[in-house]
């Protein structure tokens, strides 16, 4: 079963114990077959209890119980209520269950509808799209994150691993490639840890990106080829627009991206990628059947997109697996537009309903004469 119910078990046991215990993060380990897997523990130091087994973490039926043994993994550090996490802070996911380390902050502007704003600082309404009611923007704390590629694997039926893509080159005859293991993640699905490894996280790009420094706090400072990497690809990794809106307790958070503009049969082509996260705040369990969008271009022009599932997917969303989490992309041509839609979701009894896609931006207002630079270091 899949670690999606964390923050409901974690955040709930870490809270029955006062400040001078510390917590170590325990894994379960299969050492029959090699396959790893995580049963979540808080285990007190000071007095030797254990909080609870928390939600199993990547476990598979074929793997027998009595083949797993636990293993340190780290020690929880109090969760940030206020300010920032730093470069090299390690985590858990809170809703996915995945390792992973910050390497450096966005702060966005978040629009959630589900709030109602002053008719100040807001989003107006696109043309055509559902609702009438204008969204005031705040300032709220992403990061840019490595996965541990150990987790890759278990993840990636409720979240892909590969959601960062970049346009190629002009010369290159791919149309897009990703950075595998490269994530967005909210303020508050950070559940800081810290360990004693000096390589506690498995990717290609932690050695690269990021060195051991036992005098800082976190002990992982950044590297000049990361600090290089994100200015020359800021304008293709920015995430400056995060968009929510919740129905019948399925809320849905929608961050676009701009990738940059291509030249295609004597016309321009501009290209977006847009992160979706729908999850269950309710206790019925529900599975998406079918996505209806509406694009509109400067150009003048209205699109309607059906289809069943998402990325040939129709993710069931329950109380124990509430989120799924995926990435797609739309090109125009014309620099600027709109997308806004629905999810039809059906209930366990065969009815359905009608999900919001919150309406957002499709924004080319970055500079377009530098090709992203992926890979190159």
């Amino acid at each position: 079963m899949a670690a999606c119910a964390l923050r409901r078990g974690l955040l709930s046991t870490v809270s029955r114990y006062n400040k001078k215990h510390t917590h170590r993060l325990l894994s379960v380990v299969d050492t029959s077959s090699g396959f790893e897997a995580y049963r979540l523990r808080l285990q007190c130091r000071a007095c030797g209890l254990s909080g609870g087994v928390q939600q199993r973490r990547f476990m598979s039926s074929r793997n027998r119980p009595e083949g797993k043994i636990l293993e340190t993994v780290g020690v929880f550090e109090a969760v940030k209520q206020h300010g920032k996490y730093e470069t090299g802070q390690l985590f858990l996911h809170s809703v996915f269950g995945y390792r992973g380390i910050v390497l450096f902050p966005w702060h966005a502007r978040l629009y959630d509808r589900d709030i109602t704003p002053p008719m100040s600082d807001s989003k107006p309404e696109p043309p055509g799209a559902h609702g009438s009611k204008e969204v005031k923007g705040k300032t709220h704390t992403y990061y840019q994150v490595l996965i541990d590629t150990r987790d890759c694997p278990h993840i990636s039926q409720r979240s892909q691993t590969e959601a960062v893509t970049f346009l190629a080159n002009h010369d290159d005859s791919r149309a897009l490639y990703a950075i595998p293991g490269l994530d967005y993640v909210s303020h508050e699905d950070i559940l800081p840890y810290n360990s004693t490894e000096q390589v506690p996280i498995q990717h290609e790009l932690f050695e690269r990106f990021l060195m051991y420094n036992p005098a800082k706090s976190p002990p992982f400072t950044a590297r000049d080829t990361l600090k290089a990497w994100q200015e020359k690809n800021h304008p293709w990794l920015e995430l400056s627009d995060v968009h929510r809106e919740t129905t019948e307790n399925i809320r849905v958070t929608v961050i676009p991206f701009y990738m940059g503009m291509r030249e295609a049969q004597n016309s321009h082509v501009y290209w977006w990628r847009y992160c979706i996260r729908l999850e269950n705040l309710g206790n019925e369990v529900v599975q998406l059947r079918e996505r209806h969008w509406r694009i509109f271009s400067l150009s003048g022009t209205l699109e309607t997109v059906r289809g069943r599932g998402v990325v040939g997917r129709e993710p069931v969303l329950s109380k124990e697996q509430p989120a799924f989490q995926y990435s797609s992309h739309v090109s125009l041509q014309a620099p600027s537009g709109h997308m806004w839609g629905t999810f039809r979701i059906e209930r366990t009894d065969g009815s359905h309903f009608d999900v919001r896609i919150p309406p957002f931006s499709l924004e080319s207002n970055k500079d377009d004469k530098a090709p992203p630079a992926g890979y190159t270091f």
